[in-house]
């Protein structure tokens, strides 16, 4: 008996990379790209005419967000399974995403095997993540609701643990030096503490991570 094949619809505002994406479906087998979009509107006007297995779906899409044009399509198509395909890794776009009804978040640079190993997953009933994303859902689990921290101090503390310094700090979260100085100064006043090893120590033990 052959393969069941895999229908796949994309939304992607982006020509070159909605392309490049409908080529590495349709030429592998076991996959058939049915349709693609630039916009929310338009998707959400034709796919539940035609509904596929998984729709791919951009975040930044020019009116309608891909989150709400999720949230609009699962309400017709309870059998259609989203992927979120985005540049966008940070907290609020992956659970807001999650929320709306997507079954897996993917980053851009994802590997194309591991693309269509993921829209197999999938439609098999797995959750596909990308590594850094999956940590973070997995980190939000574990970390301790009743800290005293904002998120912007625990991602501060998270990478004093890591050993970085004030300056990679500022960089990685573009805030000045200054700014930097500001978060730790406040989570040595929160923590009840007065230097890095103590502020490390503390989060450790209290599961601030």
């Amino acid at each position: 008996m052959s393969e069941k094949i895999i229908k796949v619809a994309i939304v992607e505002d982006d020509s070159d990379i909605r392309k490049l994406l409908s080529l590495i479906i349709d030429g592998s087998p076991g996959f058939e790209c049915r349709q693609t979009y630039s916009n929310c509107e338009d998707a959400i006007e034709n796919i539940p005419k035609d509904p596929p297995d998984v729709v791919l779906m951009d975040i930044d899409l020019p009116k309608l967000s891909g989150i709400e044009g999720i949230r609009i399509l699962k309400e017709q198509l309870a059998k259609t399974d989203f992927l979120m395909l985005t540049i966008k890794e940070d907290d609020e776009s992956v659970f807001q995403s999650l929320c709306a009804g997507a079954t897996g978040y993917l980053v851009k640079d994802i590997p194309p095997a591991n693309l269509l190993l993921s829209i197999k997953d999938v439609v098999n009933g797995g959750s596909p993540m990308s590594a850094a994303i999956a940590r973070k859902v997995t980190m939000s689990f574990h970390k301790n609701t009743n800290s005293p921290l904002s998120e912007r101090e625990t991602e501060v503390l998270k990478r004093l643990c890591d050993g970085e310094n004030y300056k990679t700090i500022a960089d990685a979260i573009f805030v000045s030096g200054n700014t930097v100085r500001a978060h730790i100064k406040n989570i040595y006043k929160k923590l009840h503490v007065k230097s890095r090893a103590e502020a490390v120590a503390k989060a450790i033990n209290n599961n601030l991570l």
